[in-house]
């Protein structure tokens, strides 16, 4: 089975690399574009059946550092 984490920093916290994003695409003549916020895909082959609160685990112990990122998890 397949599972997909999607992992952003939360509200509030700063985005140093989507602001560089941001100002790059306006530097390209993308002028409408008023906010960028990045993240992580992480794609995930597990074992048939494993449970999401499993997954949720992973994410808590070392894929997301949760103090300042959230994610979302969507298997497949």
């Amino acid at each position: 089975m397949k599972a997909r984490v999607y992992v952003m920093l939360k509200t509030g916290v700063l985005d140093p690399q989507g602001e560089a994003v941001r100002h790059a695409l306006g530097s390209l003549g993308f002028d409408g574009v008023q906010g960028v916020r990045q993240g992580k895909l992480i794609e995930l082959d597990l074992a048939d059946g494993t449970d999401e609160a499993v997954i949720a685990q992973m994410c808590d112990k070392l894929l997301a550092n949760t103090v300042i990122e959230s994610y979302r998890i969507e298997v497949l």
